[in-house]
């Protein structure tokens, strides 16, 4: 493939609610430009962008799939995202590297929860942007109706560009209100468009239409406004240069209409972006920080400038191999150079380099400034990563993966393999940032987190696939705390034994009383006259805090107690650092169980965010989770609802909060506080504690 200048070079990354159609319009382009030789469709399992097993069985995209064809002397990037929002990681990223955001509706069913959300991803970094309403071949398509509704929920700005003449299984042309001109398309295999006058019966509507673009584009410039109304309306240069200046801010948002299955409207969308999208030098220079005293510096574009990549994908595939996939912000790389990785300060060598289409990996020599390729795996390079020359360490602008909404915990089937899990585990994180996980010692269990249900289930699939390991996901334990209300004035404990030879002895007299909450545990050495000799006190004090992290009522943390050591006996031969070590934690566990114990939940404050149509479901679903309400604030259409849950009633919540407002609320959650658990609900935890032990 020959060298493309920045100019040349358009990055584009397709969004939208699942099934929209952004892999068939993907697979189309790659077919109209010759990249692949013929036409595979979602149903088969055979497009070029979804080749994951897992893919191609649930027929949904899981990953983001970088692809590129040459069009018109451009070479043209673009990156296939998933719908499903358990996977909203990987549209992030590919954000973060392109420069125009394409939206995909459905025409039938108009503006859907993934397309919000998805859009506002987008809107959030201010990225140009434009709409493609797809499937008008669809019988129930509606392209007014749904153009509207684009207007409505997404942006004011949105300006058609193309529109059907027909809709539904008789699609086969489009009005082009740039151009001016019909363009048809009766076989999407044989790649033929036919470009005609605009019949008569359109010509007014296309006027019309003609006419809102031209005031759009001359509103967003105060120079073509005066032109335009010197003279009515703009030149074509004026027009072209208009067009490019409105998108790139924003003011402009084209919207067309395709039936990507059919190929209509497809080469008019591809022939738009060479002319209208912007290039990676127009979005203008990039944010970095220097390496050594974070100075914010910003990053041109220029091919022959200090080298620097941001890797914002990794790929480990069996039959792809592993590769880190990353965009150039400035130089050119080639095989062979060594860079530096500025995130975590360590030397790397650039291996082979390519260009990808889905599994499909074309070598190439060189890949310069605003290009996307990948290399293969790098050893200490992980997502979000930035390499950089040593003459120029900067360190790129992150990737802000959202937080996790839902976590679990694995639970093997069999012993042994916890150097696989650990190891599956870690590929689906560097696969998908947004997939995190940690062992928990005080809970004994690996916790994993992520966006939703799907995307923890395929994570054990692979285990299973990948690394042949069977395990199971499971609710993770609850932190619980526990503490006492009352005071043990005397918690006594004589530990002796006589077993022939040299005994054990170790006798203690305990007061435990509980402390403000968050204080801690206090430990007071009272003793006087040598009753319990000083070199005996560290080992009370070390028995102590073993018994208090195991836990007395449910084998969770003690906290928030003052412990005072105020008499005791010893033996002169008999005792021990051991002898009183146990004595203590037996005399603390009888004192604890008679000073009023209570146990402590960990409780999170939640806000969530739904249109206000859901909010008395929402309320009535957090009350019945013994949530408490603490506030609610207004965000344009939406409620957001503040409550204290416990954590314990939140395992799924993501799930569920999806199931009750049909996809359309998010919630974000943090540790507030711990708080006494009520009596009855005590008692179930207690049973179900000790029902666990029995099993163990």
């Amino acid at each position: 493939m020959k060298e493309f200048s920045p100019e040349q070079i358009r990055n584009i990354c397709f969004i939208g609610h699942g099934g929209s159609g952004k892999t068939t319009i993907s697979e189309y382009l790659l077919y109209a430009a010759g990249e692949i030789n013929r036409l595979g469709s979602i149903e088969e399992g055979n497009t070029t962008s979804d080749f994951n097993p897992n893919e191609t069985e649930r027929q949904i995209s899981i990953s983001a799939a970088p692809l590129h064809i040459e069009w018109k002397n451009s070479k043209v990037n673009f990156i296939d995202t998933p719908g499903y929002s358990d996977f909203v990681g990987q549209v992030i990223a590919g954000l973060h590297v392109a420069d125009t955001a394409v939206e995909v509706v459905k025409s039938a069913e108009g503006v859907e929860v993934g397309t919000e959300t998805t859009w506002n991803h987008a809107a959030k970094n201010e990225m140009p942007s434009a709409i493609i309403i797809n499937k008008i071949d669809n019988e129930h398509s509606k392209f007014e109706e749904t153009f509207e509704i684009v207007k409505d929920r997404l942006s004011n700005d949105a300006t058609i560009i193309s529109y059907p003449v027909t809709e539904g299984p008789s699609f086969n042309t489009i009005i082009d209100v740039v151009k001016m001109k019909a363009l048809s398309c009766t076989n999407p295999s044989d790649k033929k468009i036919v470009e005609m006058e605009i019949p008569a019966e359109e010509k007014e509507k296309a006027d019309a239409l003609h006419e809102e673009l031209v005031e759009k584009i001359a509103e967003s410039d105060e120079d073509l406004m005066n032109k335009f109304f010197e003279e009515g309306t703009l030149k074509e240069e004026d027009l072209k240069k208009g067009m490019r200046a409105a998108i790139l801010n924003r003011s402009l948002i084209p919207v067309f209409a395709v039936s990507a299955k059919n190929g209509i409207g497809m080469q008019n969308f591809m022939d738009f972006t060479i002319n209208f999208l912007p290039s990676p030098l127009d979005r203008g220079p990039a944010d970095a920080t220097k390496l050594n005293d974070n100075e914010n510096v910003k990053v041109v574009c220029d091919p022959t400038g200090n080298p620097s990549l941001l890797v914002f994908k990794s790929l480990s595939e069996q039959h792809v191999g592993e590769l880190s996939i990353f965009k150039v912000y400035s130089g050119a790389l080639e095989a062979g150079m060594d860079m530096l990785n500025t995130t975590r300060e360590k030397t790397e060598r650039l291996g082979q380099l390519f260009f990808l289409n889905g599994k499909n990996r074309k070598d190439v020599s060189k890949v310069t400034a605003g290009d996307i390729g990948a290399v293969v795996k790098l050893k200490d390079t992980h997502t979000g990563n930035t390499l950089a020359s040593k003459e120029n360490p900067i360190i790129l602008k992150q990737i802000e993966f959202p937080e996790s909404v839902i976590r679990g915990a694995i639970k093997p089937k069999s012993k042994g393999d916890e150097d696989k899990i650990a190891s599956g585990l870690h590929t689906v994180h560097e696969e998908d940032p947004t997939f995190s996980t940690r062992f928990e010692p005080e809970l004994g269990q690996t916790i994993v987190t992520g966006q939703g249900e799907l995307q923890l289930s395929l994570a054990v699939k692979l285990l299973k696939d990948r690394y042949n390991v069977d395990v199971d996901l499971v609710e993770p334990r609850i932190p619980y705390r526990e503490t006492i209300k009352g005071v043990c004035a005397d918690a006594e404990f004589k530990h002796k034994k006589q077993s022939g030879g040299r005994g054990q002895y170790g006798h203690v007299h305990l007061k435990l009383e509980p402390v403000e909450r968050g204080s801690g545990f206090e430990f007071v050495n009272a003793i006087v006259g040598g009753v319990v000799p000083g070199r005996f006190i560290p080992a009370v004090e070390k028995g102590l805090d073993e018994i208090m992290a195991k836990g007395i009522l449910t084998g969770s943390k003690v906290i928030d107690v003052k412990v005072t050591l105020f008499d005791g006996t010893f033996h002169n031969v008999d005792s021990d650092e051991v002898s009183f070590k146990l004595a203590a934690s037996q005399a603390f566990k009888k004192g604890f169980l008679a000073a009023k114990p209570v146990i402590l939940e960990p409780i999170y404050g939640i806000e969530v965010k739904v249109p206000e149509d859901y909010m008395g479901d929402v309320m009535g679903d957090l009350s019945s989770r013994r949530g408490k309400i603490s506030g609610m604030d207004a965000e344009g259409p939406f409620q957001i609802i503040k409550a204290k849950v416990p954590l314990a009633e939140l395992y799924k919540y993501s799930t569920h909060l999806r199931s009750i407002t049909s996809g359309r609320g998010v919630h974000h959650r943090e540790f507030s506080h711990y708080e006494e658990v009520p009596k009855d609900v005590e008692a179930k935890i207690i049973d179900e504690y000790n029902k666990s032990k029995e099993e163990d």
